[in-house]
């Protein structure tokens, strides 16, 4: 596996030299850039596109937590790590689903231990999967013709099959259906009005960044503290899921 590319941000020059210590201490990274508020951060996250982001919540221009959005809105699929002083920031990074919440001062040991078990499950160490239950059978679609939706995008309008769509994703600010096949397109639709617009028997909201379709989910596997990953059959493209939406899955198959 190659190296992760990791950004770094902090406002404090000294915290910034830790960090930068650890990256160079942590087997399997390689230092993409460093910032010191959250405008220059999203500049380099623009320009590197890393893997893995560990950052302050409280920096100037944009914070932390803002910076975690902007960020999922380009590729949910981004690692972030969050490094603060302050543990009442937890609930947000808990919402913006941060992969570890590291309290100042933080021992060495303990963030070496967490960018090791990134670059274990990026590299697809997850363990022992869950295996997921075959999803009940669709019935009509709530579209206008039973079976099939239209969407619009870039290229004109194109007529799907609802049972060829693996999922929609945010990615790039923007969504994006993606197909059994490989195919993609990107949709004026946003995420809220496919949610709407999809029949709920047969795709399920995971994440704010993502909808499945139950009947190609294959398993489930440990991510982050507080998401999972969706393996989707015949897919190398992934999904996340919380653990308030594993649980609500667990009780549509229940």
């Amino acid at each position: 596996m190659n190296d992760l590319n990791i950004l770094i941000a902090d406002d404090d020059p000294g915290m910034r030299l830790v960090m930068r210590k650890l990256v160079e201490r942590a087997e399997g990274y390689r230092l993409a850039g460093e910032a010191a508020d959250g405008d220059q951060l999203i500049a380099l996250y623009d320009e590197h596109h890393p893997q893995v982001v560990l950052m302050d919540v409280e920096m100037p221009g944009k914070s932390g937590i803002e910076c975690a959005r902007a960020i999922q809105d380009r590729d949910p699929r981004t690692v972030i790590v969050f490094a603060t002083a302050h543990e009442e920031y937890m609930k947000s990074a808990f919402e913006v689903y941060a992969f570890d919440y590291l309290v100042k001062p933080f021992r060495v040991e303990r963030a070496l231990e967490t960018l090791a078990r990134i670059r274990d499950r990026l590299g697809g160490g997850f363990g022992e999967p869950v295996a997921a239950p075959t999803a009940p059978t669709a019935s009509a679609a709530p579209v206008g013709v039973p079976g099939r939706i239209m969407l619009k995008h870039r290229e004109g309008m194109s007529f799907l099959d609802l049972a060829d769509i693996a999922m929609v994703m945010r990615e790039n600010r923007a969504t994006i259906v993606l197909m059994k096949d490989g195919a993609r397109y990107t949709v004026s639709d946003g995420m809220a009005e496919l949610d709407e617009r999809l029949p709920d028997d047969l795709f399920f909201r995971t994440h704010k960044s993502y909808i499945v379709n139950l009947n190609l989910i294959e398993s489930i596997q440990p991510y982050g503290r507080w998401t999972y990953v969706v393996k989707l059959k015949g897919l190398k493209d992934d999904a996340l899921i919380t653990h308030e939406r594993f649980e609500a899955l667990q009780k549509r198959f229940a």
